[in-house]
């Protein structure tokens, strides 16, 4: 692999997702779960400078100490940081600031670049642009949840394949797969993160799962026949978020004079009731599930299947909680904190969806939310 172009790919493509912004919209930040714009701009420019050009440059002069403080996300080896909650109020420093730091960071990897390196520099630089792509698609999902949340509902940007693609309605083709042991995890010599290590075997009970996505037509005819007031589909938990937060339809849907909207990229339209749901918990879909007298996968159940069907368009709840596979163990300093220190109280995802950069995924990729969240692109996909 080529890590200078590489390099200048990602990094281009994050300024590229940002190009349709107004300045006020890089600032604003409406829940915890939602980064301001700039700041994930400023958070992948100090991960390239406090993972690789700190400790392998040589008298290397960062561009602004405090920026430390305020561009650390969860990294507590790395020191103290702004309160996520409170990333929404920096007003400094400014988006042209920012601009400045990226590029004063990239002026140095682009020198470092042409020099070459050892293969932990080199190891570490690939998990850097990796991450980067994780927060691109972070980056569209949050702008979509600024812009979503603005009463005004703003186009992101007016032309373009950005997300809704039209699908085929499924025909509820249901794939067979046979008892038996498969092995899980990542194999071969492509990069992954540290989650999907630890290759091993797992026994699987026969089972068929749907070749095609949940549709919103077909989460139309849940809510339609009382879905989200039947105690007896829902997990108790989720139960109580629904009655908590007085949900009723996915996030982004508006039911206007009777006909439901929903809010994309270009503005409020009409739903397409042939395309995959997006934007629902894992409450909503296990409760689903279970209206329809079915169940989501495991994620074991998920990669062996994967095989089977097109994936990629969501990411896909699965039942499985987000743990380690056997053997995990977490890298040395504070790029050990990546993955491991979140293996609790979350629900694993497969598949990626159409914010992911693309050949960011692949079958064996494990992202995990807590089973509230909604903001990404989640779907469903159903097991019998």
């Amino acid at each position: 692999m080529n890590l200078a172009k590489k390099y200048k790919e990602v990094r281009s493509h994050t300024e590229e997702i940002c190009r349709p912004l107004k300045t006020e919209d890089y600032v604003v930040q409406p829940v915890v779960d939602v980064s301001p714009p700039k700041w994930h701009i400023g958070h992948t420019t100090w991960f390239f400078e406090t993972f690789v050009l700190k400790p392998f440059v040589e008298n290397y002069l960062e561009f602004d100490p405090n920026y430390n403080f305020v561009f650390n996300s969860y990294y507590e080896t790395i020191g103290a940081r702004v309160i996520r909650t409170d990333r929404g109020n920096l007003s400094r420093p400014s988006v042209e600031d920012i601009y400045a730091y990226r590029w004063y960071v990239d002026d140095a990897m682009n020198a470092l670049l042409g020099r070459g390196g050892s293969a932990s520099l080199q190891e570490t630089i690939l998990l850097g642009l990796n991450h980067e792509q994780q927060h691109q698609e972070l980056l569209l999902t949050d702008i979509k949840y600024i812009l979503g949340h603005n009463p005004l509902f703003p186009a992101y940007h007016e032309s373009g394949k950005v997300e809704h693609r039209n699908y085929k309605t499924p025909d509820r083709q249901m794939l067979a797969i046979e008892e038996g042991i498969y092995e899980i995890g990542h194999t071969g010599d492509g990069f992954c993160f540290d989650n999907e290590l630890g290759r091993h075997k797992v026994y699987l009970g026969s089972f068929k799962i749907a070749h095609d996505l949940v549709t919103n037509q077909e989460y139309l005819d849940f809510i339609n026949e009382g879905g989200y007031h039947n105690h007896k589909l829902w997990h108790a938990e989720g139960l109580d978020w629904v009655r908590t937060n007085h949900i009723n339809a996915p996030m982004y849907w508006h039911n206007i004079n009777g006909v439901w909207h929903n809010y994309t990229m270009h503005g409020l339209k009409e739903i397409d009731m042939d395309e995959a749901l997006c934007h629902i918990s894992f409450y909503e879909a296990a409760a689903f599930a279970e209206w329809r007298g079915m169940r989501l996968p495991t994620e074991f159940e998920w990669e062996v299947a994967s095989a089977r069907f097109q994936w990629g368009k969501r990411w896909e709840w699965t039942n499985s909680a987000y743990l380690p596979y056997p053997g995990f163990k977490k890298a040395e300093g504070a790029i050990g904190e990546y993955n491991g220190k979140f293996m609790v109280n979350q629900m694993a995802l497969r598949g990626g969806s159409e914010a992911t950069p693309q050949g960011h995924s692949r079958a064996t990729y494990r992202n995990f939310f807590h089973p509230h969240l909604r903001w990404q692109y989640t779907g469903i996909r159903l097991v019998s």
